[in-house]
């Protein structure tokens, strides 16, 4: 009788575990499975790497003003199908791509009889997914007022984020601006109060590691953040803060029936090697429009990073197109406050002084007025489309290549419509757009093909502003491989050869980082257009091995190789632009790194290294690779070094 029933218990569980299963699919390669799940009218989803589990059972499902899709689903079918690609992107980590992911849509009706879609894709290492919202009888709109989309990972797991800044603080209340720290090996369900931006890397102790993030934001959807919840394992998306934009504007996102989500992306790995080579936030999206023209990409001077506002005059910036020209660089920044301190009719002189020297020229714009309190101008030019228009028609008669467009703060729908506005304009004129106190690239270098990068992360000036940032500078640098820049562009604007962060070069903000740290960085950080720290002073003070190599130095890059690191402890990658190849890494620990490394892309070759010496002095020499690849090196604390053909 016992045995009868433990035989009954245990054929009801499997029975029961069969039912609560509606569909599977693994990658193309086997070693990722996704397993998609219906008990008690919900949704939810698993994720195992290799048979190990890196996402337990999470949630799936959003709410509209129109009907809820978190509650009472009943599955109906699934579809499999596969879908490959390729495709040609200069502006991303690599430059040839192709794509190839097996596809499951996953169809649920609710209790008001109106269907919900999940689309996945799911290539080596890599989920992507997406909702549909189908038309609801006579409704071809709809309201998506939250998500109960979420992540619940194994207990072991650890966490590398960054906190959501608090709405309307900071400088002239533009918050939040994805310029906040991150903390390395947290514990799993540590809250912040506005939540973590995108993307965020979480460590699943021994078996692996994940990465969650997402793409394809547009005009047509909000952005969104990850949030904690009462389950320390689980995580959730989360949409922006009402206070946000000076609280005008919505928190969720309208959607035109039939409509789709932006894509959740999950990047998963038993090493890093996935996670800093992935390509998914490219691979799920396509342009939404043609460019106007062939864009140029590459390196920039600008004054402002250590001259800071008063060199905003024709003279001070004559001084930095000459020293573009000097150095080869393509393009100068001139950065806020130009409008009242140079003006139109001067400035039309000095792009002209610019171009005779082959120097293109780049502006700067506040993003609007009414957002927050950012004084500096050219103000109220980009946030209306009469006066945005009228602008761009100007700097395209003037030749002006590209704009800086700065002070955003915010992830709401609105927001989103101004980005794509702002974009979609310059590119009927011409113009490239970088965006700086911004919201995280999602998809963009692909999207827009006039996109030339972001800043969103605590970038290069808050080491001017902040001797806390100066003295995190290397743990924040071996991060940003890891987690900010492999999914999107990163507009830094560092790589000081200045010993002080002052234009004078002399007594305070006192650099904490080697040269060889520095040289790093300029490949280290990854962004079409970098505005890089060069100062005029550095034609006669810095060493002259360092200034070849910055006048070198590509910006645009056809691969991109995983080599060694450990987030927020020392990182090592390689890039490859055409046939030269550059191995950089840094340290952020307080002893000396000794690794080895293996680099076939340089075996049998002489190379020229750039590394410090245990007195933190920087120096070159000629070196052999040897036959195997391999090759032994030494970091210095704050250190870094450079390898390349």
């Amino acid at each position: 009788m016992k045995k009868n029933i433990i035989l009954s218990l245990i054929s009801f569980f499997f029975l029961s575990n069969i039912f609560a299963q509606v569909a599977e699919i693994s990658s193309p390669d086997g070693k990722l499975k996704l397993n998609i799940f219906s008990e008690d009218g919900k949704a939810s989803y698993s994720v195992t790497f290799q048979g190990k589990s890196m996402l337990e059972k999470s949630p799936l499902g959003l709410i509209t003003n129109e009907s809820d899709f978190s509650k009472n689903l009943k599955f109906i079918e699934s579809k499999k199908d596969f879908v490959s690609k390729k495709y040609s992107n200069e502006k991303i980590k690599k430059s040839e791509v192709e794509y190839k992911a097996n596809t499951l849509t996953v169809d649920f009706t609710n209790s008001d009889e109106f269907n919900i879609a999940i689309e996945f894709q799911v290539s080596d290492n890599n989920i992507a997914f997406r909702y549909e919202v189908l038309p609801m009888k006579d409704r071809f709109s709809c309201v998506v007022l939250s998500e109960v989309t979420g992540f619940r990972f194994p207990s072991q797991t650890t966490t590398f984020l960054s906190p959501m800044m608090k709405p309307m603080t900071g400088f002239a209340r533009t918050a939040p601006s994805y310029e906040s720290g991150y903390k390395a090996d947290a514990e799993l369900g540590t809250k912040a109060d506005y939540g973590y931006v995108f993307p965020g890397l979480f460590h699943i102790g021994n078996d692996g590691w994940v990465m969650l993030s997402e793409t394809g934001v547009s005009s047509l959807y909000c952005a969104s953040h990850l949030d904690t919840t009462s389950d320390k394992n689980l995580y959730h998306v989360a949409y922006p803060n009402r206070a946000e934009n000076n609280g005008f504007g919505s928190t969720g996102a309208t959607l035109s029936l039939p409509g789709k989500t932006p894509w959740r992306t999950i990047t998963v790995g038993e090493t890093l090697k996935p996670i800093v080579e992935t390509t998914i936030p490219f691979d799920v999206v396509e342009p939404l429009y043609e460019p106007s023209k062939k864009y140029n990409f590459g390196r920039s001077t600008w004054s402002w990073i250590l001259w800071q506002d008063n060199s905003m005059n024709y003279e001070d910036q004559v001084k930095f197109i000459d020293l573009a020209s000097k150095i080869g660089y393509e393009y100068i920044l001139m950065d806020a406050l130009w409008d009242k301190n140079i003006g139109k009719e001067r400035m039309k002189e000095l792009v002209q002084y610019a171009k005779s020297k082959n120097v293109n020229v780049m502006l700067w714009y506040n993003s609007n007025g009414t957002a927050n309190d950012a004084p500096m101008g050219p103000r109220n030019k980009m946030s209306s489309s009469i006066e945005r228009k009228k602008e761009m028609k100007w700097l395209k008669e003037v030749g002006v290549k590209g704009l800086k467009v700065d002070f955003f703060g915010g992830d709401k729908q609105e927001t989103m419509r101004l980005y794509e506005d702002i974009l979609s304009d310059a590119n009927d004129f011409g113009l490239m757009i970088i965006f700086h106190g911004a919201t995280l690239p999602r998809g963009w270098e692909v999207m827009y093909p006039n996109f030339a990068g972001s800043e969103a992360v605590l970038a290069s000036e808050m080491l001017y502003f902040s001797e806390d940032v100066r003295k995190q500078e290397a743990f924040f640098a071996t991060l940003h491989p890891f987690i900010r820049n492999t999914v999107g562009s990163m507009e830094f604007g560092g790589t000081f050869l200045n010993k002080f962060l002052t234009k004078s070069n002399t007594e305070k903000n006192k650099r904490l980082t080697s040269d060889g740290f520095q040289l790093a960085t300029a490949v280290l950080f990854q962004n079409p257009i970098q505005m890089f720290a060069v100062m005029p002073n550095n034609l006669t003070d810095a060493p002259k091995f360092q200034l070849d190599f910055m006048k070198d130095v590509p910006t645009l890059w056809d691969e991109t190789v995983f080599i060694d690191g450990y987030p927020g402890k020392y990182s090592v990658i390689a890039r490859r632009h055409h046939d030269k190849w550059y191995v950089v890494g840094v340290n952020a620990e307080k002893t000396s790194k000794k690794l080895k490394l293996i680099l076939p892309m340089l075996a049998g070759k002489k190379v020229e290294l750039i590394n410090d010496d245990k007195a933190g002095n920087t120096f070159t020499k000629t070196i052999s690779i040897n036959k195997k690849g391999e090759y032994e090196i030494e970091i210095q604390p704050s250190g870094g070094f450079v390898l390349k053909n």
